[in-house]
């Protein structure tokens, strides 16, 4: 996974929990983390919802090591269904639980990368907090206004 170059324990925790790539992400992953549109078309569990956000929260959970993470949401997920925008939030908590988890035992530091999903259905008090805070990765089945 070196190719990749992910942080060494994102890819640690990569290679403890999958083993190898897959196809999807071994082929989307170098255009991805070079900064270019990617479109990843491929079977279901073929393991492109990873591929698409495990060079973002590579870079995420980098910044948080350096100091640079600020309260802003730089991934937005938007979802045809709120089924699937709950869905994909839950996939997320995995990665996001095991990578915090392993550079907390290696770095000695604990990075909060926050994920929120935001549907019409959320309560009012939830969307005022992630006003507030904002998630570092939306996850959202809404059409939104994003300014500045």
């Amino acid at each position: 996974m070196q190719r990749f170059q992910f942080h060494p324990i994102v890819a640690r925790w990569f290679e403890e929990k999958f083993g190898s790539p897959t196809e999807p992400q071994e082929l989307g992953w170098p255009a991805i983390q070079s900064g270019g549109h990617t479109l990843i078309a491929a079977p279901t569990g073929s393991g492109k919802t990873l591929a698409a956000f495990l060079a973002s929260l590579d870079q995420l959970f980098r910044d948080g090591l350096a100091g640079k993470l600020r309260d802003e949401t730089r991934v937005l997920y938007v979802s045809p269904l709120k089924a699937l925008s709950n869905d994909i939030h839950k996939n997320l908590e995995e990665p996001l639980t095991g990578i915090r988890a392993a550079l907390l035992a290696g770095e000695g530091r604990l990075i909060e990368v926050r994920a929120e999903v935001r549907t019409g259905d959320t309560p009012a008090s939830k969307r005022q907090a992630i006003l507030r805070k904002p998630p570092h990765i939306l996850v959202t089945t809404r059409n939104l206004f994003i300014c500045c």
